[in-house]
């Protein structure tokens, strides 16, 4: 994190930088089907404006649609998983592990819960959606 709250990150191999300039509110851990298997376990994402991002990619982004309404984006020489853009949202998700530490920020609630791996347990007093939750005001 840089001086005045912006929050920065990137992949694996630096390829792909970023800056958020919005501060979100916290952590969502997403326990959907698609998000474990695009991180190899539940996503974890900030969700901020879309025009408070800046994105330095360097020709190693990439973007998947991994449904009708939606893409993922990864960086193509390493493999990271960055990014979730909804086709009809002014929103961006940012997989919060590829923030730049220290981030400040503490996990807010579960969404998808209905749909997490059987190999694990949410028992940590959170918040727990069954699917989707309504953003945050």
């Amino acid at each position: 994190m840089s001086d005045g709250g912006v929050l920065t990150g990137g992949c694996l191999c630096g390829g792909v930088r970023y800056t958020a300039t919005e501060r979100p509110l916290g952590v969502v851990n997403c326990h959907c089907g698609q998000c474990r298997r695009f991180h190899g376990h539940f996503g974890a994402y900030i969700t901020i404006p879309r025009e408070t991002v800046v994105i330095d990619a360097q020709d190693s982004l990439s973007w998947y649609r991994s449904s009708a309404k939606a893409q993922r984006g990864f960086c193509s020489r390493c493999g990271s998983s960055l990014f979730w853009k909804g086709d009809e949202s002014d929103l961006f998700d940012i997989a919060a592990g590829t923030l730049d530490q220290p981030t400040g920020l503490t996990t807010l609630r579960h969404i998808y819960a209905e749909d997490k791996g059987d190999y694990y347990a949410i028992d940590d007093g959170l918040e727990r959606f069954p699917q989707g939750a309504p953003e945050p005001p």
